[in-house]
């Protein structure tokens, strides 16, 4: 019997369909980074291409103005008049005067730097430029290094302040703690940054001896306020040994958190030993579980934090090189140090002394120890 149109187009239809269902969520996660990887990167190039084009006027105007010796104690009527007279000609061109002497300053500052200082910059935008310098002033090699990084990952301002918060690169050759940047959105890995802490200070549970991680769990769970106030601003609590059911299987998250300002569920996973790579394949596996039951169609991908008494980074980054979810590994110290005690209580009583100036030194240990 011969199909109709109607017919053939159905089971085209259903045979894509098919197709979409047969593919495992990991193995479409890949073909998503991929494509959007292709997007990004074509978009990088045209970008690169206008700034470069803009970067070579602003440096051929800062040269004109260097090789006149236009300065700035007698020249500023020259250049408050070419700033009239180019915005007549160039109305939608940033040729303010205050851009004009920007413009001379960015040529001064690498007309003798290195070809490769020279080409790097060339080819950001010219506000990403103008931070930088002002930043960095003659660090060639903090400026190398975020143009560089400017030019690979299309960083905007909001990131690149960011990173430069972070002072990304004074760790540039350090091993990585998470994966946040292969598989995270460019924002929200640098948000994700700065949100999760490399390590965390539990002190405040008031353990002395070792304990076993389900008594960790009791205590973390039992003083959550003061928990979150150690992982930063923004964490809601959801709850704790989370249950997650998918085919006919249970698994519990030790820890659920929700962060607002990330918009993902945040998963935490307890170790009272040293961090081992096979906790990230387990992490993995929780935040598959996490989108595909929990996640809500506007959240962001779920992450997962793996906490444990001890890392080694080199290990750290091994272990998540070829993760498809994004996850972080943090250390976290139960006892704080005796010198780092003593300053805290030397500077809770010098603080309490100024709050009560009539009151000995023993009189404002005895009142703190009562608080």
């Amino acid at each position: 019997m011969a199909l109709t149109g109607s017919s053939l187009r159905f089971r085209k239809a259903n045979s894509v369909l098919t197709d979409i269902t047969q593919i495992q969520e990991p193995e479409y996660d890949a073909i998503l980074r991929q494509a959007v990887a292709v997007i990004d990167k074509t978009r990088a190039i045209v970008a690169t291409a206008v700034s470069s084009a803009i970067g070579t006027a602003h440096w051929e105007i800062g040269k004109l103005l260097h090789d006149r010796k236009v300065e700035s104690k007698h020249g500023s009527g020259i250049v408050n008049r070419l700033s009239y007279d180019l915005k007549q000609r160039y109305p939608q061109m940033g040729v303010s005067s205050r851009n004009l002497w920007d413009m001379k300053k960015f040529y001064e500052r690498f007309c003798n730097s290195e070809s490769k200082l020279r080409q790097a910059v060339a080819v950001i935008p010219w506000g990403h430029i103008l931070t930088l310098m002002r930043k960095f002033g003659e660090d060639d090699n903090a400026i190398l290094y975020y143009a560089q990084e400017i030019t690979s990952k299309g960083w905007n301002r909001e990131l690149l302040s960011s990173a430069i918060s972070l002072k990304m690169h004074m760790r540039k050759n350090e091993p990585s703690d998470n994966n946040f940047e292969q598989t995270l959105p460019a924002t929200q890995a640098m948000f994700a940054n700065e949100v999760f802490r490399s390590g965390y200070n539990l002190g405040f549970l008031g353990v002395k001896n070792p304990i076993l991680e389900t008594e960790l769990e009791a205590r973390l769970v039992e003083k959550v306020k003061q928990f979150l106030l150690e992982l930063g601003k923004g964490f809601t609590y959801i709850g704790n040994q989370y249950v997650l059911e998918y085919n006919g299987k249970r698994s519990k998250v030790d820890m659920l958190f929700f962060h607002r300002e990330l918009h993902c569920l945040v998963a935490i996973d307890l170790k009272i030993g040293e961090f081992k790579p096979e906790y990230a394949g387990k992490m993995n596996y929780y935040l598959s579980l996490l989108d595909r039951l929990e996640r809500k169609e506007d959240e962001n991908r779920s992450i997962g934090i793996i906490l444990c008494a001890e890392k080694n980074r080199v290990e750290v980054e091994l272990a998540l090189e070829e993760m498809g979810k994004p996850i972080g590994v943090a250390d976290y110290q139960l006892i704080v140090p005796q010198e780092e005690l003593k300053k805290v209580v030397a500077d809770e009583v010098e603080a309490f002394s100024k709050e009560f100036p009539l009151r000995s030194e023993p009189e404002v240990k005895s009142l703190l120890e009562k608080k």
